[in-house]
């Protein structure tokens, strides 16, 4: 299986018309990857931008709920469901890969999907039936740390399992519309030129990735770029292929995703 570090847009877009319309090159992309994947995986594991905790959590319910963390969405936004089996003991087995590389780890039964994992899910497996679950960031985000993870799963793709962070490669809250213009066109131009190099550099361009232009100015936190390096520590010696990329998003955003392998 290749991974991919995918940007999954605002909120509860595919199901609000304008936001949609808008958003048709991102859902172009995630609705190709099942076609570029070209094989039913056996489950996906997602690291959202919407999920946090002091240890790597790994999702463990056979039937995760909905977590609707958005706001100021129309009222049919929160009944939306995404009813994809969870992968209990796969999440067990991963837990296990995660803390023999000496990585901090606990199972989850309580959390459920949600808007950074069921919303692109729902354009790229609409019929909800490959078992899905999540693994949390850490706590600061740190970017050997979460590259170690990616590395402690990386056999899983020998096994049929996708393996997708999901994100946002320009996130600033207090920074949409036209004053996104310049910044994100110019971090999102210097991800593209590091993760094109070779697998030694990219690796150290992108630990050290507040050197690029405007990096503060595009993730004055960056929760939205972390699930980048648990999904380039998957695939570290692989090309990355751009597979989305997109301007004027948001009045401003400069957004795209990649794929490795």
């Amino acid at each position: 299986m290749p991974s991919y570090f995918i940007s999954h847009g605002g909120g509860p877009w595919p199901w609000i018309p304008d936001m949609a319309a808008h958003l048709e090159p991102l859902a172009r992309s995630l609705a190709a990857m099942p076609g570029e994947i070209g094989a039913r995986p056996e489950a996906v594991l997602m690291i959202s931008g919407h999920w946090e905790s002091d240890a790597f959590a790994v999702m463990h319910s056979a039937a995760p709920p909905m977590v609707y963390d958005y706001f100021n969405f129309p009222p049919h936004t929160y009944e939306i469901t995404y009813p994809a089996p969870g992968a209990p003991r796969l999440a067990e087995r991963v837990a296990g890969m995660i803390g023999a590389a000496g990585l901090p780890v606990r199972l989850d039964d309580e959390m459920g999907f949600d808007h950074g994992c069921f919303v692109p899910m729902a354009v790229m497996y609409p019929q909800a039936d490959v078992p899905l679950f999540q693994v949390s960031m850490r706590h600061g985000y740190d970017p050997e740390e979460h590259m170690a993870l990616g590395r402690a799963l990386a056999p899983l793709r020998d096994e049929g399992v996708l393996i997708v962070g999901s994100g946002l490669s320009y996130h600033n809250l207090a920074q949409f519309g036209p004053a996104a213009r310049v910044p994100s066109a110019a971090f999102d131009a210097w991800l593209d030129e590091a993760l094109a190099r070779a697998p030694e550099a990219r690796t150290g361009a992108i630990q050290e990735w507040e050197r690029a232009p405007y990096a503060r100015d595009c993730h004055a936190q960056e929760d939205h770029l972390a699930p980048l390096f648990t999904a380039l520590g998957t695939a570290e010696a692989e090309p990355a292929t751009r597979v989305y990329h997109q301007t004027g998003v948001f009045g401003g955003v400069t957004a795209s995703s990649w794929r490795f392998g």
